[in-house]
């Protein structure tokens, strides 16, 4: 049993088409096939029924598939620890969403070697879809995230939110929300709990014609264009204070919830409490 054939068999669970998991994998769909096959020599039983519409599970590959996501997991974490981490304690694998790792990710590498001063650790930005999956694969051992894509093998607790506030360029001459239209605003469009509240509150503003999905590009392009758009309050903050832009007073403030995402099997685990608790503290704290 090898790790492409459980990677294989789990990617087909979640397609039903094994000319679309050969398209994801990079691989040919005789290869999907024959990865299936010694698959399912091994197991001794038939995981998959073939269709005109695709593939289903059979009885035999429903009972397997969450022992295939366990082997998954174990497989990644067994590949970590025998790299070892250069003589530390133990290796951390963070990823934060954009917009928490922008602006100073120093600040979460600090907390955990607060907590950890023995573990090595490895940090990655990513978008929450993406980060579920790699937690649930064990690529990631802890994720802080914007939107929870939930699945069998994954466990979400909330940390606290994230305030955002409009400004506009000091000299665009844009002051309140009367003054901004859809040819000059930027709509940052970080999540959906976001575009929802955004559309609820603003609804005239909710098709711009220029969005962008992380905060970096949000404030690259308001500098550019000279429009006005909703920034982290910390970041808006920075940007008033220094002169280059001014709050719009009467838009309204808009909060993103963040969340960790941790493995289910590590949900109870002392080192994990610790570092979830770490992290819910860190994103209390000011900038």
């Amino acid at each position: 049993m090898r790790s492409e054939q459980i990677d294989t068999f789990l990617d087909l669970c979640e397609t039903h088409s094994f000319n679309r998991t050969a398209e994801r994998l990079g691989v040919t769909q005789s290869t999907v096939s024959g990865r299936v096959a010694a698959l399912e020599r091994a197991m001794g039983v038939s995981l998959l029924r073939r269709s005109r519409a695709g593939c289903e599970l059979t009885t035999e590959g429903l009972r397997f598939e969450p022992h295939a996501r366990s082997l998954r997991h174990a497989m990644t974490e067994a590949r970590a620890a025998a790299r070892g981490s250069g003589g530390n304690a133990m290796t951390i694998r963070l990823g934060l969403q954009h917009d928490l790792a922008a602006n100073d990710p120093a600040r979460w590498v600090k907390r955990v070697h607060a907590h950890l001063p023995q573990a090595a650790l490895y940090i990655e930005a990513d978008y929450s879809a993406q980060m579920c999956r790699d937690v649930q694969s064990g690529q990631l051992d802890l994720a802080l995230i914007f939107t929870p894509y939930p699945a069998p093998d994954l466990h979400f607790e909330t940390l606290g939110e994230l305030t955002y506030c409009m400004v506009a360029p000091r000299d665009s001459g844009l002051t309140k929300v009367s003054d901004i239209t859809a040819e000059t605003y930027v709509f940052a469009n970080i999540s959906a709990a976001m575009e929802r509240t955004h559309a609820a509150l603003l609804p005239q503003l909710s098709m711009p014609r220029l969005a962008a999905g992380q905060s970096v590009a949000v404030q690259a392009l308001i500098t550019s264009y000279r429009h006005a758009a909703y920034l982290q309050e910390p970041v808006a903050a920075t940007l008033i204070a220094d002169g280059l832009m001014t709050r719009i007073l009467d838009a309204p403030e808009l909060t993103q919830p963040v969340l960790a995402v941790i493995h289910y099997r590590n949900r109870h685990r002392a080192v994990w409490r610790r570092l979830i608790d770490a992290m819910r503290l860190n994103l209390k704290e000011p900038v």
